[in-house]
């Protein structure tokens, strides 16, 4: 074969690949990203960021509780309590949504202040809630663990005035209102 074989030669299209962006591109994209990583943070802590110390600030006192006329919360917790911690953020949602039917009162069983007042609702664990009528009598408790829904309803139900909560134990075993108007000064020292 004397000739050589031709070879056809095609090109090949032409790639185009886009132009890389430049630093001050790429620069933008890390503060839009830095910027939406911030704002998702800040809306998560809005959210979850209500502690027991603000619980506690707000909360009204247990005596002008008792004494207004409106039905009323009492929540039994502690600093170093985890769920007490956790729960905190659902607690505060339900207040906002009923501050002006329901009274909310933070009793922190670690202050011997409220010793007389751990007895009288039978205190056994924390987080402890009491749920009082107008009147002061307990209507139920609940201890431990509370999802919002439950907590959302036994206050609707207070706000309500209805008879009885509808998530909660021991109904009225505990505590009335003719029970803590005989309030003793109890030794802080004693344990039994």
């Amino acid at each position: 074969m004397g000739n050589a074989a031709t070879k056809e030669t095609t090109s090949a299209p032409s790639v185009q690949f886009p132009e890389y962006p430049d630093k001050r591109f790429n620069k933008q994209i890390a503060v839009v990203c830095i910027l939406a990583s911030v704002g998702l943070l800040l809306s998560s802590r809005l959210d979850f960021g209500v502690s027991l110390k603000d619980l506690a600030a707000a909360a009204l006192p247990y005596e002008e509780a008792l004494s207004n006329g409106k039905p009323t919360v009492v929540e039994f917790y502690a600093d170093w309590c985890e769920v007490c911690r956790e729960l905190a953020p659902d607690v505060y949602k339900v207040e906002q949504k009923y501050k002006d039917q329901v009274n909310f009162v933070m009793l922190n069983v670690d202050n011997t202040k409220w010793e007389q007042e751990l007895d009288e609702f039978g205190v056994e664990g924390i987080p402890h809630f009491a749920f009082l009528d107008k009147d002061g009598n307990e209507e139920g408790n609940v201890i431990g663990r509370l999802p919002r829904q439950y907590l959302l309803e036994n206050v609707d139900a207070l706000a309500r005035r209805e008879a009885t909560v509808p998530h909660a134990r021991v109904v009225g075993q505990y505590s009335n209102s003719e029970s803590r108007k005989v309030h003793q000064v109890v030794d802080p020292g004693s344990h039994g």
